[in-house]
């Protein structure tokens, strides 16, 4: 089973039903967090943009410099719509090829569940390398281990988690500095999330 494969023709196929069924406003805290500590006008990475709603759409509207990837077509072309003053564009997470210290920040979130986990590794590693000195790394997963397929808005889904022991191990092994790390509830949700810098 091509999982990618997987996960790209399932959004495309319900990319506006689960866009519009999202809480868009449940992590505005962690945002403006991420904000906090990025410079004005930096550029960012928002990895996994879906819809562009509400990431691409919060940071843009602050006055970032936002590139939004995804796998889904359906959804680059939702983001476009929705965020016009954002560039988007249909990507693998594990093959992005943005020049090295290229972002201020990189806010992966509510995605690299949808990536194998033994690909996660090399995915913060190359967030790192594309992240520029003092750069800002947020990411969120789920709280347990575990891989698989379930049904997801009537379609086939991915998902694929690695304990948070283990991400957190991981996002340190990439050589980035955790700044916070923790599970949260939001939208009657628990996730695990980390916020973490690029070392010198």
């Amino acid at each position: 089973m091509n999982v990618f494969k997987t996960v790209e023709e399932s959004y495309d196929k319900i990319g506006e039903e689960y866009h519009n069924f999202r809480d868009k406003n449940k992590f505005n805290s962690e945002l403006e967090k991420f904000t906090s500590y990025l410079p004005s006008s930096g550029r960012i990475l928002d990895a996994g943009s879906g819809s562009g709603i509400p990431v691409a759409q919060f940071l843009a509207q602050r006055g970032f410099d936002v590139t939004g990837i995804d796998i889904s077509e359906k959804m680059v072309e939702l983001a476009q719509k929705n965020v016009p003053q954002a560039i988007f564009m249909k990507k693998n997470m594990l093959t992005l090829d943005f020049p090295d210290e290229f972002f201020d920040g990189i806010i992966c979130v509510y995605s690299l569940w949808h990536i194998p986990r033994n690909n996660h590794l090399f995915i913060f590693q190359n967030f790192n390398r594309m992240l520029k000195k003092e750069g800002i790394l947020v990411i969120n997963t789920g709280v347990n281990e575990s891989e698989g397929l379930t049904d997801f808005f009537g379609e086939p889904m991915f998902w694929s988690n690695n304990s948070t022991e283990k991400t957190l191990e991981l996002v340190k092994k990439a050589n980035l500095e955790v700044l916070f790390e923790g599970t949260l509830i939001r939208g009657n949700e628990k996730q695990y999330w980390i916020f973490a810098k690029k070392r010198d």
